[in-house]
């Protein structure tokens, strides 16, 4: 992954394309344009028959130049990037800073292109990819632009793991307000991919948060909760309160503020019971199937009120 700044002073994380991959779609862009220039070639000889030597070597010549150098920069300059090959390999050519290229870029390109990929068979630019840190040609060099991937592959998010109802009882009493929504999204993310980390990187991560989510709340993590079980179980208490909050407000069977409502299963980072990452399963506790608006619902029919989201006139 490549960071970059914008003129904005925006942080842009790119990530450079491999060598296999942008030699696949020059290859594929040379095969095209051998194709178009066959053809434009046969089309041009037979329409200039009646000409000289001199006269038809020059339109070979304009011809070759026309296809091979000009055909890739326009194609280039109008699609901001992404020639045929490029486009099938899932690729694109941008600036140095993350924006999208124009025609100098695009002819400085062509023009060097023609020494390294078409007169050297592309041995040049193989070892000039080779060389650089982010895989960039001379001619990425001179013109200043970057081949990145437009396609990156996506990593499966879990739904988030639904603690025991045991451990979420403990921090009904624990207070909230101090946490910041950029901390809450941090957990919730985690809990959502923590299957998928390293289980060192897992426990560290877990560890970090933990410790940040107790220092907002000024109560310390229990010695006998693992951390990710610590952050599901604070979390799953706040959706709890947001749930129960609307109830009594009217608002009705709505969506819980700030994100969906962690998914019922035995699952947890271990799968079966709820485990510490990289550790043992801490207790086997019934699975907690029901929604936090079903519960906060049936919090409210104990005491006594029904929720019907009717709000009485004041």
């Amino acid at each position: 992954m490549s960071e970059l700044v914008t003129g904005e002073a925006v942080a842009l994380e790119l990530r450079p394309a491999k060598l296999p991959s942008r030699a696949l779609a020059v290859f594929l862009d040379l095969v095209v344009a051998v194709f178009v220039y066959i053809g434009v070639s046969i089309v041009v000889l037979l329409a200039t028959a009646s000409l000289d030597d001199a006269a038809q070597m020059a339109l070979s010549i304009a011809v070759f130049l026309l296809v091979l150098v000009g055909a890739p920069v326009a194609v280039e300059t109008l699609s901001h990037g992404r020639s045929v090959g490029k486009l099938v390999f899932g690729l694109r050519v941008v600036r140095d800073d993350g924006g999208p290229i124009r025609f100098r870029h695009a002819l400085v390109r062509g023009a060097v292109g023609v020494v390294e990929i078409l007169l050297t068979f592309g041995v040049v630019a193989c070892i000039a990819s080779l060389v650089s840190a982010r895989g960039r040609r001379l001619g990425d060099v001179f013109a200043g632009t970057l081949v990145v991937r437009e396609r990156v592959p996506v990593g499966r998010a879990w739904p988030m793991p639904a603690p025991p109802p045991w451990v979420v009882e403990r921090f009904a009493e624990l207070d909230l307000s101090a946490v910041p929504d950029g901390l809450w999204l941090a957990v919730r993310q985690y809990l959502g991919r923590m299957r998928q980390l390293d289980p060192r990187v897992s426990a560290a991560m877990a560890g970090r948060l933990a410790a940040d989510l107790a220092g907002c709340t000024g109560t310390a993590v229990p010695r006998d909760l693992p951390p990710a079980l610590f952050l599901a179980a604070v979390v799953q208490e706040r959706q709890a309160r947001q749930a129960e909050a609307r109830v009594e407000g009217g608002v009705g069977q709505g969506s819980v503020a700030g994100g969906e409502v962690p998914g019922s299963g035995g699952y947890g980072p271990s799968g079966g019971g709820w485990a510490a990452p990289g550790s043992a399963s801490v207790r086997e506790a019934p699975v907690h199937e029901a929604s936090v608006e079903q519960a906060a619902s049936v919090k409210a029919q104990d005491s006594g009120s029904r929720p019907t989201g009717f709000v009485p006139p004041a």
